[in-house]
């Protein structure tokens, strides 16, 4: 596996050294490389098969970053956890990418990674060729939120693989009807690591405590002005079937603000759509092209 990406290690602007997945073409290709942005408590590995999928993609192969954010992954742990935030951690995108020499991509955000996206056309739109948003909008839902702390406090850690992939189909199986027992297994290696025969969640325990003081009786914050920012550029939005997390009214009205809102709902998935499954590599492929043809 080493073999098909390069672990790129590189400092935050703050001196935390943080980690990234380097996917290249096997010959030199021009194309808009993509730039992968995972989910709260999720890592680089989120996006392996899907990135393997476009990088070696027949027709229109391009490099794929995936990013470990401080805390996550092979990425070190702050010593303050409120860093553990979408403004740090989008100025740490922007450091690993100008690390990379890459002055311009297409973002594909899951969750986090997509508010970190709206983030990132305020303070650096230079670097958004197009965008990707994974089962998340300028707007997510109370209940939803509410849903991914309650499974942060009160998971439990699972014996082996076998558990771990038992466990994940235990608590997300309703949601996401359509996955196969191979696809467990991969999300529980997704989500986790072995350390000293210990398999245990891959963060910071401490990101936790950025859920702890939300007042779930308030509207949430939106990102609406910074979606604004998008509306020129090309823009996909994958959403699964299931999700609790992005409201369809969200959805129409990001459709009625960026009239080329393209609209993939996932059947048998909830929050958040996994990227390999189905069709959804080469709609992504197909997807990115048209950006490149765009940007030309």
């Amino acid at each position: 596996m080493a073999d098909l990406f390069r672990d790129i290690h590189f400092d935050a602007p703050d001196g935390l050294h943080l980690h990234m997945r380097l996917y290249q073409p096997e010959h030199k290709s021009d194309n808009l490389p993509v730039v992968c942005l995972p989910g709260l408590t999720r890592n680089s590995r989120d996006f392996h098969d899907l990135a393997l999928s476009l990088s070696q993609h027949p027709q229109t192969p391009r490099p794929v970053v995936s990013v470990d954010y401080r805390g996550r992954g092979l990425s070190a742990y702050d010593p303050d956890w409120s860093h553990y935030n979408i403004g740090m951690e989008a100025g740490d995108v922007i450091a690993g990418l100008a690390h990379l020499q890459i002055d311009r991509a297409i973002f594909l955000g899951t969750s986090r990674g997509g508010l970190i996206t709206h983030i990132l056309a305020a303070i650096a739109p230079q670097l958004l060729a197009g965008v990707i948003l994974n089962d998340i909008g300028p707007e997510i839902t109370v209940e939803g939120l509410q849903q991914i702390s309650a499974y942060l406090n009160g998971a439990r850690q699972p014996g082996d693989w076998n558990d771990a992939a038992e466990l994940q189909q235990s608590v997300h199986g309703a949601a996401f009807p359509a996955l196969t027992q191979d696809d467990w297994q991969r999300f529980a290696r997704m989500i986790y690591r072995e350390d000293n025969g210990a398999i245990r969640p891959d963060y910071d325990p401490n990101l936790r405590k950025t859920m702890e003081n939300i007042d779930y009786s308030q509207k949430l914050p939106d990102l609406w002005a910074q979606f604004e920012l998008m509306k020129d550029l090309p823009l996909l939005l994958i959403r699964g079937e299931n999700t609790t997390l992005l409201a369809q009214e969200t959805v129409d009205e990001m459709a009625r603000r960026h009239s080329a809102l393209q609209v993939f709902n996932v059947a048998g998935q909830g929050h958040a759509p996994l990227l390999e499954t189905g069709r959804m590599p080469e709609l992504i492929a197909a997807f990115c092209a048209g950006v490149d043809l765009r940007a030309d």
